[in-house]
């Protein structure tokens, strides 16, 4: 069921050729607007189909309402509620990637939604580790495009192919990986640090930079699994629409790798 580590490209419908119009023959070779027989209706004009320009721009258009959000939160929202704000984003978020996740068809709107309160969670947290070290927002913003840049020349230059067993490999490891992340996050609301995030000042623990190198490889080997699958989604015509949906994955995994690497970088300043 699951083809995509990424939950929003793991429909098995998500991408599927674009059907033909209603009284349209798929074998007709009739120009478009010509009756095909007397009394029948004019054929229609066939659903437009998803192209890589079409997934740019929708993710360059999700991209900057999460970075406006970001900006706004970062000024607006004070230090008081920073914590408040971040926790209610990031639960909020979550909910919203779900409710994306499971919908058969992809709403533009509530893909705007979601990159807005992400802008809010990635404004705080990213406001957060700057005060603690100054600089660091600006490293891990020019980190999370070089690896995602990186990843992508990678993939189309060394002609990377995705095989069912990578796929299930990288599926298994980020669902265990959100698993633990949630766990801990539950954990820590109650007072308990198991070690799996460091969020202190003093020394950092190997567990806690090993949990986040792990984070940032499966980050990166999504970003794998989504340039292949939306490449795919390409390749057999899917209707123009679903280029929201693969914008909404990326995004998602960008904002992943973005906050591993961050904590990367905090465990490394200190």
């Amino acid at each position: 069921m699951l083809r995509s580590s990424n939950p929003v490209l793991s429909r098995q419908d998500a991408f599927t050729p674009a059907a033909p119009q209603y009284g349209q023959s798929p074998w007709s070779n009739q120009p478009y607007g010509y009756e095909q027989y007397p009394g029948q209706a004019p054929v229609q004009a066939p659903e437009e189909r998803m192209t890589f320009d079409d997934v740019v721009t929708k993710t360059a258009i999700t991209m900057a309402v999460l970075v406006l959000t970001a900006a706004a939160a970062w000024f607006a929202i004070p230090n008081t509620l920073m914590f408040p704000a971040l926790i209610l984003s990031g639960l909020v978020g979550f909910v919203v990637v779900l409710v994306v996740s499971f919908r058969r068809v992809i709403n533009p709107a509530l893909v705007l939604v979601f990159a807005a309160i992400e802008g809010v969670f990635i404004g705080m947290i990213s406001k957060f580790f700057e005060t603690l070290y100054d600089g660091i927002v600006a490293q891990a913003v020019l980190g999370t495009f070089a690896a995602a840049g990186v990843t992508l020349a990678a993939y189309k230059f060394f002609n990377i192919r995705v095989t069912p067993k990578f796929t299930k490999i990288v599926i298994i490891a980020t669902i265990s990986f959100a698993v633990a992340m949630l766990l801990n996050f539950g954990l820590s609301l109650a007072g308990v640090n198991i070690g799996l995030r460091d969020g202190g000042t003093g020394p950092v623990s190997l567990l806690a930079v090993g949990v986040s190198l792990l984070g940032a490889v499966l980050a990166v080997l999504n970003l794998v699994l989504d340039f292949d699958y939306i490449e795919k989604g390409v390749a057999m015509g899917a209707p123009a629409k679903e280029s929201w949906r693969g914008a909404f994955g990326l995004t998602v995994t960008m904002v992943w790798l973005y906050i591993e690497i961050l904590r990367l970088l905090s465990y490394l300043r200190r």
